[in-house]
């Protein structure tokens, strides 16, 4: 299992980046992303710091990990500067906090995401098919998650993204060591959600594809 969307205590996630690697490990995932919430206030400090911890002794917990962000509650016209922002700092990898149906986030953020080229747009809500179609054309991959409210648009996400040919990826938004739901659990929400079993083992390579993009400097 692949996840590119966790958090950590450098933002609202209970575990410190040790510990969330180390339980993602033993929970089965081969990979992750550390991408706590991020706006001009912190990236650096996000960023720098998660680093400074895959790069000294990563490799002793015998998983792959990138350090990233996820842009969030970005005012659009500010997204394609503060994705600059991030990439200068030093993210592996970029996910925006998407339009989900349960938060007030601002409309046009999906579209403002997608544009300044994200990896991953979490949890986009109530995505129109033009932002689809626009996802499928710039390679920027639709997040189906089995976090608890933000999950509640899944079908939509799903259903548009299999017409339009966008890519899918299946995350957690893991806050706490509950949230590194098994496989069995992943399979669950994604087959509730509308996708087959082959589009689950799609969803699966994408995330391996995007890991070794970023892995590689993109």
């Amino acid at each position: 299992m692949i996840d590119l969307h966790t958090h950590s205590t450098f933002s609202d996630g209970e575990l410190i980046p040790a510990e969330l690697i180390r339980r993602a490990k033993v929970a089965g995932y081969r990979a992750l992303a550390i991408t706590d919430h991020a706006d001009a206030s912190n990236i650096d400090l996000i960023v720098g710091n998660v680093r400074r911890l895959t790069e000294s002794y990563g490799h002793f917990f015998d998983i792959d990990v990138l350090a990233g962000v996820e842009l969030t509650h970005v005012p659009p016209a500010l997204m394609a500067e503060f994705a600059d922002m991030a990439r200068r700092a030093g993210a592996q990898i970029l996910v925006a906090h998407g339009e989900t149906v349960v938060e007030p986030v601002a409309q046009g953020t999906n579209l403002a995401a997608i544009e300044a080229g994200v990896d991953v747009l979490a949890h986009p809500g109530l995505i129109t098919e033009v932002e689809v179609s626009l996802a499928a054309e710039r390679g920027v991959a639709l997040e189906i998650t089995t976090r608890r409210g933000h999950s509640y648009a899944n079908g939509h996400v799903a259903a548009l993204a299999r017409r339009l040919g966008a890519r899918l990826v299946i995350d957690n938004d893991a806050h706490a060591p509950g949230d590194l739901v098994s496989q069995e659990m992943r399979a669950k929400v994604a087959l509730g959600a509308g996708l087959t079993q082959e589009d689950i083992s799609q969803a699966e390579r994408n995330a391996r594809e995007i890991m070794e993009r970023c892995r590689g400097g993109r």
